[in-house]
């Protein structure tokens, strides 16, 4: 088998986002804290969803601190982050970004019957 033929490994790909609103926050005045950043993300998932929605994962880079705990572990070589990937493999319908990726929240709406 010569150099061209061997087996490759696929590049690592970016997040699948189809169907996840993706929204930005930038306040004005920087959140103090995780529990700043997540009353700002929670009131956008209220406006979407009233008050039937479900924070699926999340992440705090000021703490390297990401729910579910320890969700990147298993994707220490991908490209996509744990939180990131149990989100969009949970049914997130919208995802707030506040200041850059400082903090990350994704959300689903939730049908009640």
């Amino acid at each position: 088998m010569s150099e061209d033929d061997a087996p490759t490994c696929p590049l690592p790909q970016p997040p699948n986002f189809s169907g996840i609103e993706q929204l930005s926050l930038h306040p004005t005045t920087s959140p103090a804290d995780y529990r700043v950043a997540m009353a700002l993300a929670d009131a956008e998932a209220r406006a979407r969803y009233g008050e039937d929605w479900m924070r699926l994962s999340w992440y705090d880079r000021d703490r390297d601190f990401e729910s579910p705990q320890h969700s990147s572990e298993c994707h220490a070589d991908s490209a996509v982050p744990g939180y990131v990937d149990y989100g969009i493999n949970h049914g997130a319908k919208l995802k707030v970004d506040v200041e850059d990726g400082r903090f990350v929240f994704f959300y689903a709406p939730v049908k009640l019957d």
